[in-house]
């Protein structure tokens, strides 16, 4: 990795752990009534730590995925800069919309907007990284000589194909919160589990 994209990532690195960090301050400690306990008071949160587990597996996955591409990325251009910091922004709000949704998750319609609100925020995420991938596949200039460019423009399909389960959590967010919840944690579980590697060259000259 080259000094220009060793800057890009290291920055994007940073956001990544304040991201990650900021979903567990999202969780207080719970207040003792007069007539429970604090299992019951901890128990109670059961929304706070499911939201914190899956937006940390989100955000985490999506870090672990982000450095597999930048390992492979020997020079940056102010396109794919710009576009860098649209994924991180995004990033960096995913915190919000998990508080949220752990505060409605059990309120009736309320449940129902943020959690439309919290998928929303993840097509924008989706989004922003299909177009950083895009950017990078469309020429290849800016991928190191191990990359076989035209196997990593062809992955672009399943990569958008990946992308549509995001919009449909956003209507299923309309019937169940919970639901929606869970469906997010088992997208971020496939994209942990079944990405899309950076085809690289058989030529172990290029390598």
């Amino acid at each position: 990795m080259t000094s220009e994209s060793s800057r890009v990532e290291a920055f994007s690195d940073g956001v990544f752990a304040i991201a990650i960090t900021l979903l567990i301050l999202e969780i207080k400690v719970p207040e003792v009534g007069e007539h429970q306990g604090l299992w019951h008071a901890l128990g109670a949160q059961w929304p706070s730590y499911a939201a914190y587990v899956v937006s940390f597996l989100v955000i985490g996955i999506m870090w672990v995925n982000h450095h597999q591409v930048f390992s492979y990325v020997a020079r940056v251009d102010r396109t794919l800069m710009f576009l860098n910091l649209l994924v991180l922004m995004v990033v960096a709000a995913v915190p919000w919309p998990t508080a949220m949704l752990a505060e409605y998750l059990r309120e009736g319609a309320a449940s129902h907007v943020a959690a439309a609100v919290y998928s929303l925020v993840m097509v924008a995420m989706a989004f922003t990284f299909q177009a950083l991938w895009w950017h990078l596949t469309r020429t290849g200039h800016l991928f190191d000589a191990r990359v076989d460019v035209p196997a990593a423009r062809a992955t672009r399909v399943r990569f958008a194909l990946g992308s549509l389960a995001y919009p449909l959590t956003v209507g299923l967010a309309f019937v169940s919160a919970p639901l929606t919840l869970a469906a997010h944690g088992l997208i971020a579980l496939y994209y942990g589990f079944n990405q899309v590697p950076v085809p690289v060259r058989d030529d172990p000259a290029t390598s």
